[in-house]
């Protein structure tokens, strides 16, 4: 049993579908379930549907026909004008989201959002399923919310892995004796049977939910990448493929910000000791990276960059010490906006983080943080975080750089920086 996982660069277009199944075709290792991604942008596309429906902009149904003609350009392309019942499975699809924007919005935004962009998933898949199948594949189409349970947290469904792992063995293991399964990744079910999503990238958590219920073989992500490089290629000329990862370094670097595999992935993996695998889809031949229980460090040092950041930092207006207390009621207002620390430093009277720069959240956080602390604020910031350092890797990024503020582990280097004036 192996699982793939394919993004949504990986079916952009008719090309990319046609290379997903050759990629198939190749596949002689027994049992395979595959776990597709929305087709291209269609995420953002649909975000911004639900936002035009929200805001009762009047371009909502010309934002849903261009969403919609991008799927049937690609299905024509794929079944050259051949009659085919992908045309109406897709059409009823889109069907669910003309009800949905038929109506006047109600107040719960959240839950509108997973119903519409869900959708997205479930019509690539059905695409992709319906391709296999022409190609001689035997590929079922399986609905992945009647296996991925979870609890009413619109956009950030918690997984409930007791009932989801009983559903899986019960009712998908038998379909996989016949069949090539294709299902969705980033969407679950709710015991209602509303739809909801695992937060924004959550395919590849998807996939390891499914590798981790089935006890598969391994996990292959087939990325647009030749696997993990220890730097984004935007960043740096020169990059250096990663041929072998720990467990620990993957969270490390996904943790810190890291792209190329989704943060709630490794986890389910490590727990049963499944191998991961990050493979180019563009050069299916090559070996990429194999993330794995081994120790070793890695073997040069990676590099991390997340730009827009604000840097908040926070002072008692007594000038008494940060102790435990305040740290528990500010920690609590994090919570209570949403907004994730990305790195954090305490002195005896300061507390700084920083954060990505979400401005209505941060104006309500620090509306909140004001009336009992004393707040300063920058923005325009990047943060750069190195794993397993040297001076020369830190010299290297900080060039015409003033550093604002520095935090250091035995590994891990990370330092808020922003242009020298």
């Amino acid at each position: 049993m192996d699982i793939y996982k394919f993004g949504g660069a990986s079916v952009k277009d008719a090309a990319g579908v046609k290379n997903l199944s050759a990629i198939v075709r190749d596949y002689q290792n027994g049992k395979l379930l595959i776990v597709v991604s929305a087709m291209g942008k269609i995420t953002n596309k649909l975000e911004e549907l639900t936002a035009a429906y929200l805001n009762g902009s009047e371009d909502t149904s010309v934002r849903f026909e261009e969403i919609k003609h991008f799927h049937f350009q690609i299905i024509e392309e794929l079944f050259e004008g051949k009659s085919h019942s992908i045309y109406d499975d897709v059409a009823n699809t889109f069907v669910e989201i003309d009800w949905l924007i038929e109506e006047e919005p109600d107040n719960d935004a959240d839950y509108i959002y997973d119903q519409i962009v869900s959708i997205g998933e479930v019509v690539s898949t059905k695409i992709v399923a319906a391709w296999l199948n022409e190609c001689g594949n035997k590929a079922l189409w399986t609905d992945a919310r009647n296996f991925i349970q979870t609890d009413n947290t619109y956009r950030e469904g918690k997984v409930d892995w007791t009932k989801t792992s009983q559903i899986i063995q019960k009712d998908l293991v038998p379909l996989l004796e016949q069949n090539i399964i294709v299902t969705q990744g980033f969407i679950g079910g709710t015991s209602e049977n509303y739809t909801t999503t695992l937060g924004r990238e959550g395919s590849d958590y998807s996939a390891a939910i499914f590798a981790s219920c089935l006890d598969a073989v391994a996990l292959t992500i087939w990325k647009d990448v030749p696997g993990v490089l220890n730097a984004d290629p935007k960043w740096f000329d020169e990059t250096e493929l990663i041929a072998q990862l720990s467990y620990h370094d993957a969270i490390e670097l996904t943790y810190y910000g890291a792209t190329v595999i989704h943060p709630k992935t490794i986890k389910p993996l490590q727990n049963k000791g499944i191998p991961l695998f990050v493979r180019s889809f563009i050069q299916p031949e090559g070996k990429g990276t194999a993330i794995t229980k081994n120790n070793n460090p890695l073997p040069v040092p990676s590099f991390i960059f997340k730009i827009n950041q604000a840097l908040i930092s926070i002072f008692p207006k007594d000038y008494s010490f940060i102790i435990e207390e305040n740290l528990s009621n500010i920690f609590e207002l994090f919570h209570k906006h949403k907004i994730k620390i990305n790195t954090m430093l305490n002195s005896a009277i300061s507390f700084s983080v920083s954060i990505d720069d979400h401005p209505e959240r941060i104006e309500c956080l620090i509306k909140d943080l004001s009336t009992e602390f004393t707040i300063k604020y920058n923005k325009g910031l990047e943060l750069v975080t190195i794993r397993y350092y040297n001076q020369n890797t830190i010299d290297r990024v900080t060039v015409d750089k003033e550093i604002l503020l520095e935090v250091k582990s035995r590994h891990t280097c990370q330092m808020v920086m922003k242009n020298k004036a």
